[in-house]
């Protein structure tokens, strides 16, 4: 039998609306999508998602990814969701309406912990304190949970989980999206307080002392033809290389934003500079967005 294509994986939506409980995660969730390259807005009022789209949509350049949180914070929210709604899908190509929503306990919790008012639990409305407000919520949101492509309960969530479940949701590769930067120094100089992993490369023969690779960088052809031409080096990048394509993914896949990792010489002029080059490719071949900077290359 032949075999069936692959399917592609699904894009990632232009329009994402964020709702549900208050005090569910929806501003982590803002701030996780932000991350991830959408342009976030906090609050909107309903009746203007649909110009908010179309905005996006006529801004210079052209807004590819948007996500905005909508909630009970606006009064007439519940009553203006559904035409608003409506409207958004048929101007924008790819929407998701993700719903957020946590346990009694556990938003009462939360409340608790920030000691910020609930929007329902206010002088101006009938509930009998904070357990009411939040039972009076979910209530009122049902209909609108009811229309959500995803209900995210956050209760026992971590943010890498709600990063995750983000990833899951949207089709969002949170993979490729970590951006991950090579990092050389000299020991001498200090250790880079921002590294994720620090590998060590003082091990390894010195160009510095070939007085005609000392004014050199790493970055140089004859000070990495030289490095090259041991079978020590060859194979030290070899490992690291193996370590980083196990290590990265996992990285990526706690959903974190980004991930430094420095190398290291004595100085950070020849060895470490050669090294950073040397894994920035191999990292590329894994599909993350990568830099290389060389901190002491210059000292």
């Amino acid at each position: 039998m032949p075999r069936r294509p692959k399917s592609s994986p699904p894009e990632p939506p232009d329009f994402v609306v964020i709702t549900g409980l208050s005090g569910s995660g929806k501003q982590s969730a803002l701030n996780a999508l932000e991350d991830l390259g959408y342009f976030g807005v906090d609050n909107l009022p309903v009746a203007l998602l649909p110009t908010f789209a179309e905005l996006c949509r006529r801004s210079e350049g052209g807004l590819s990814r948007a996500a905005v949180v909508v909630d009970a914070r606006e009064p007439a929210f519940v009553a203006a969701f559904p035409a608003a709604y409506t409207r958004l899908r048929e101007l924008v190509s790819h929407v998701r309406l993700l719903f957020f929503e946590a346990t009694d306990d556990v938003l009462m919790r939360r409340y608790s912990e920030t000691r910020r008012p609930h929007p329902l639990d206010t002088a101006n409305r009938h509930t009998r304190g904070l357990r009411a407000a939040i039972q009076a919520e979910r209530t009122l949101l049902a209909p609108i949970r009811e229309l959500a492509d995803r209900i995210i309960d956050t209760s026992g969530l971590t943010i890498y989980d709600l990063r995750r479940q983000l990833g899951e949701a949207l089709g969002a590769g949170q993979t490729a999206r970590m951006r991950v930067l090579l990092l050389s120094f000299g020991f001498k100089h200090g250790i880079p307080t921002e590294a994720d992993l620090v590998l060590d490369v003082r091990f390894l023969k010195n160009p510095h002392y070939v007085p005609e690779l000392r004014p050199l960088t790493g970055r140089d052809a004859p000070v990495a033809d030289f490095l090259l031409a041991d079978e020590e080096v060859v194979e030290t990048r070899n490992r690291f290389a193996e370590l980083l394509a196990f290590v990265v993914p996992r990285y990526a896949r706690d959903g974190r934003s980004y991930l430094t990792i420095a190398i290291g010489c004595t100085g950070g002029k020849h060895r470490s500079v050669m090294m950073a080059e040397a894994l920035a490719r191999e990292v590329r071949k894994l599909r993350f967005a990568v830099r290389v900077r060389h901190r002491d290359m210059a000292k």
